[in-house]
């Protein structure tokens, strides 16, 4: 699934250790969409998906392709946003668009 929009945050890397003794890290990240409500998703960054948004700065308009997923804790679920691409849109296309040289 591909979600656009403003990157407004970054929030600092958690590391911890799981159950079965393996270390994890995760970052993540606000995604403003501009829709009219609940605009904001908050999208994580496991393992070395980290580096992904490493050199993004704020304010930035990318494309975040994500998985969702859901599990189940004594009778309650919930939810996860995970990134496995990024990509910056700067609008290289539209540029390319409106001149009249040819690419190559």
């Amino acid at each position: 699934m591909k979600i656009t929009g403003k990157l407004t945050k970054v929030l600092k890397k958690q590391t911890g250790v799981s159950k079965a003794g393996k270390e994890w890290q995760k970052q993540s990240f606000v995604l403003d969409t501009g829709a009219d409500f609940n605009n904001e998703i908050c999208i994580d960054c496991f393992g070395d998906k980290i580096e992904l948004i490493q050199n993004l700065k704020e304010g930035a308009d990318i494309e975040v392709k994500i998985n969702l997923s859901s599990k189940e804790f004594k009778g309650r679920y919930y939810h996860n946003i995970s990134a496995w691409e990024i990509n910056l849109q700067d609008g290289v296309a539209d540029q390319n668009v409106e001149s009249d040289e040819m690419p190559f």
